[in-house]
């Protein structure tokens, strides 16, 4: 009995493993911090990219420069302005829905997006606008996240494809010519 409590004293009293055990604790909540931290940068740089590649469409179809771009030639355009973003052709949606101001109706409240898990639907909403029409385009774009798994990467997934939306919007009035 007492080799039995020899050995609880000397486990008791003793310090290694300490540094280990604070390393277990403290490690998983670090990385789960930082792998949040990395992919919510990338979310921001995917966002702020389709957005300012939205923007720059939008300028050059506010301003009518004589033609009336149809949808594959605005996603195309988008698609040239935003590099970083991955497959682009296929996981990027249009929709340009014409507004009335003065008879406002709202637009359909969710974006128009792909779903790799379903099969493919037509455009829902594309309309080109007259001259002083308001005019709204909304851009969404899914991607799958860097970390699917962990953190923030974990919470953003919304369908059974693992991929999230990134949307972007803008109204506009079309000038006259």
């Amino acid at each position: 009995m007492s080799m039995f409590r020899h050995f609880l004293d000397r486990f008791r009293r003793s310090e290694r493993g300490s540094a280990t055990l604070e390393f277990v604790i403290v490690f998983p909540i670090f990385m789960v911090l930082m792998m949040s931290s990395w992919e919510l940068g990338v979310i921001t740089m995917r966002t702020t990219t389709i957005e300012r590649a939205t923007d720059l469409v939008v300028r050059d179809i506010r301003l009518g420069t004589g033609s009336a771009p149809q949808h594959d030639q605005i996603k195309q355009q988008i698609c040239d302005k935003a590099p970083i973003l991955n497959n682009c052709d296929t996981n990027l949606r249009v929709e340009m829905i014409q507004l009335d101001p003065r008879a406002w109706v709202d637009p359909p409240a969710d974006a128009d997006c792909t779903d790799t898990a379903q099969t493919v639907s037509p455009v829902r909403t594309f309309e080109n606008g007259q001259e002083n029409d308001l005019m709204l385009i909304r851009v969404c774009f899914k991607v799958e996240p860097v970390f699917p798994g962990v953190g923030l990467g974990h919470k953003l997934v919304e369908n059974s494809g693992g991929q999230y939306a990134l949307v972007a919007a803008a109204a506009f009035v079309q000038e006259p010519i």
